[in-house]
């Protein structure tokens, strides 16, 4: 076993040398909505289990910038400074923003992205990725999503 292997096993959890994919920024775009919030999710685990809830929804918000996001932003830290409201964990904070950004339920979403989803530039594999992450959560099945895979 390499000594970086015996590092990952050593407490089942991630070293500090485990590269992590640095996160994009989020702007309130409703189709990046449920990536943003898987993303934030593995780094938290990976790299800010031990920090604090306020660090942890600080550098969420770091990462929210641009449009309507950036307004929301500024409302959020002034609420959170002000006592106004309070997360009891950073998944709480993270369900806040699917509330905010993710357009309605959820499964709704979903379907509306599975009709309109399309290989284009994409190779087949690619396109079969995409699809299957869209589909997951629509609700469709057996024929109903066969007919939506174009």
């Amino acid at each position: 076993m390499t000594g970086a292997a015996a590092e990952r096993e050593v407490g089942g959890g991630t070293s500090a040398t485990t590269e992590v994919a640095k996160l994009q920024t989020f702007n309130g775009t409703l189709s990046k909505v449920s990536g943003f919030i898987e993303a934030c999710k593995l780094y938290l685990r990976m790299r800010l289990r031990e920090s604090s809830v306020e660090e942890q929804i600080q550098w969420i918000l770091s990462y929210v910038q641009d449009r309507s996001a950036d307004i929301w932003k500024e409302n959020i830290i002034e609420e959170l400074e002000t006592g106004e409201i309070e997360f009891e964990s950073a998944g709480e904070f993270l369900t806040e923003i699917r509330k905010e950004f993710g357009g309605g339920d959820e499964e709704s979403v979903k379907v509306a992205e599975l009709k309109k989803i399309k290989q284009e530039g994409k190779t087949m594999e690619e396109f079969v990725q995409d699809f299957k992450r869209t589909a997951r959560g629509s609700g469709y099945e057996r024929r109903p999503l066969i007919e939506e895979f174009k």
